[in-house]
């Protein structure tokens, strides 16, 4: 899985999963990302986590376990860009012991790495708007003072250029990150690390 840090509201979400096809449509079917412990685990810790649906009473991992995805390991991570995602690896039979994670902990954290330098590139390039966001200097400047609070008539003052100005390069930053105004984009150029 991997998600975006923008928009806020709704982040563009992927998911690539070998999973069998009919989980996988059940689980987008019933939303079952929304209410995923694994997924919520990995969204507020960077910690690994052990999972077994086995010994509970929950539709979801009723569902998950009638699938043959019993057990597993989870990894999340975050990477520059504030893309965030997780690996999950599942198996039918046998929870995972203490010994077996601490025996297999560095080698899941380093495919954890290796998955996200592989797909990252690929995914990411699926879930933008297909060019690369690059920002003049100028533009950059703009908005950080613009992420500092300070208006167009305030911006224009503080770099000693006109008001058109100032309206005539956020207007390219607006059209290059899609966003409907100048507060939006300069969220939207935090969040992805632009600024």
């Amino acid at each position: 899985m991997l998600r975006a840090p923008y928009p806020l509201t709704a982040p563009k979400t992927f998911i690539s999963s070998n999973y069998p096809e009919a989980w996988q449509q059940s689980y987008s079917a019933h939303n079952y990302l929304q209410h995923d412990p694994v997924v919520q685990h990995c969204c507020r810790s960077l910690l690994p986590v052990a999972w077994s649906g086995e010994h509970t009473d929950s539709d979801f991992w009723a569902e998950a376990s009638a699938h043959g995805i019993k057990h597993g390991w989870a990894q999340s991570y975050r990477n520059p860009q504030n893309f965030s995602g997780m690996l999950s690896l599942a198996r039918p039979s046998e929870p995972m012991s203490a010994a077996e994670l601490t025996e297999k902990n560095a080698a899941l954290a380093w495919l954890t790495q290796i998955a996200v330098a592989g797909f990252y590139p690929m995914l990411s390039s699926k879930m933008s708007s297909g060019e690369k966001m690059l920002l003049t200097a100028k533009e950059k400047e703009l908005l950080r003072w613009t992420a500092d609070g300070k208006s167009v008539e305030q911006i224009a003052e503080i770099l000693h250029i006109s008001e058109r100005t100032v309206t005539f390069h956020m207007q390219h930053v607006l059209d290059k990150l899609g966003a409907p105004n100048k507060v939006s984009a300069a969220v939207q150029a935090v969040l992805l690390g632009l600024l």
